[in-house]
């Protein structure tokens, strides 16, 4: 599969303040790439910041809100009189509540939909309406297995997720109608160690956990730079859970009902109650005034791998089915050469 582009390019990436949004900043810096980071904390966003200028990389932060569709707009103007002209858009940007449906309020509900589908919908707009008239560009959505399966207790993530799947693939074949050099792709993330489980609204009686295996941010990273690199495939899977989940949802869905009604409470927490001062980020940057620097890390990080070899079978599929192919002519071979023994 051949590469958009080997030179330094712009970059914007919504959500650049935490997580996998502030890894995945720094892995577009460390190539060489410019960096616009967009999220509503300052602090977290000064810290991105100074990462990537540590890196050699042109930096730049804006501090807005990707639920505004209209803010968002003029920070895409910003950037391109800071910076220049916008090659790569990475929607990251998120937020949540880890509660039962029916104990999450109707305007939390919606507020997640509005930051967390909308949001991408909103950055998707805004990089097209720039990206469509010069015929080049590549916007990169950063999915999770819950855009496939829904999960207990969060019913307003996988339900935004979910939406934005389907959004993904209408822009796309639209694109692809319209023989369009814009591109658009998906990676799907599997559990991550970052700090969303430190700062997303939860109503659980214990403290959040991602459900293990966990992942580190840096492999995340790593995968939003290849489809950056690599956005003729419309998604990229990470992380074998990922890759096992989707399968089994594709061909025994009820099967899996059933088990996440058994264990999707408990995998979901762990054994320490929830601190009681723990901030939430719904409404506000869990990075505000009061806050702190979260960074890309979160508390799992001695249960969590830095590398999955399904990543790289994902990034090649023609040579995982040339293998394949290999050895199944072998065995056919074998088997023939014995039958005529």
């Amino acid at each position: 599969m051949s590469k958009v582009s080997d030179g330094p390019r712009v970059v914007v990436v919504t959500g650049a303040s935490g997580g996998i949004g502030r890894a995945a900043a720094k892995a577009f810096a460390a190539r060489g790439d410019s960096v616009a980071l967009v999220a509503r904390g300052q602090k977290g966003l000064d810290g991105a910041r100074a990462e990537a200028e540590s890196l050699g990389a042109r930096a730049a932060t804006y501090a807005v809100d990707v639920a505004d569709w209209k803010a968002l707009e003029d920070v895409a103007d910003q950037v391109e009189h800071d910076l220049g002209e916008i090659d790569v858009w990475v929607n990251v940007a998120f937020t949540s509540v880890f509660a039962k449906f029916v104990d999450i309020e109707p305007d939390e509900f919606e507020r997640v939909t509005q930051v967390t589908y909308l949001g991408f919908v909103n950055g998707t707009r805004a990089a097209l309406s720039r990206m469509l008239p010069r015929d080049r560009g590549t916007i990169v959505q950063v999915g999770s297995t819950l855009a496939y399966r829904g999960i207990p207790l969060q019913s307003a993530y996988c339900g935004a997720k979910h939406a934005t799947q389907g959004f993904h693939e209408s822009v796309r074949t639209e694109l692809l109608h319209d023989e369009s050099r814009v591109r658009v792709t998906m990676v799907q993330m599997p559990a991550v160690n970052t700090p969303q489980f430190e700062w997303v609204l939860s109503r659980l009686p214990k403290r959040a956990q991602p459900v293990p295996p966990i992942y580190q941010p840096e492999l995340a990273a790593r995968a939003v730079v290849y489809a950056a690199d690599h956005p003729q495939r419309r998604e990229y899977w990470v992380g074998e859970t990922t890759a096992a989940t989707l399968l089994v949802n594709a061909v025994a869905p009820g099967l899996l009902d059933r088990y996440l009604a058994r264990t999707g409470f408990s995998s979901q927490q762990t054994d320490q109650p929830k601190p009681p001062d723990q901030p939430a980020n719904l409404w506000e940057p869990a990075d505000g005034p009061q806050g702190r620097d979260f960074g890309a890390h979160g508390l799992f990080g001695d249960e969590s791998h830095a590398h999955s070899p399904q990543v790289w079978a994902s990034q090649h599929h023609g040579a995982v089915a040339a293998t394949g192919l290999a050895l199944l002519l072998g065995a056919a071979a074998a088997v023939r050469a014995v039958a005529r023994r």
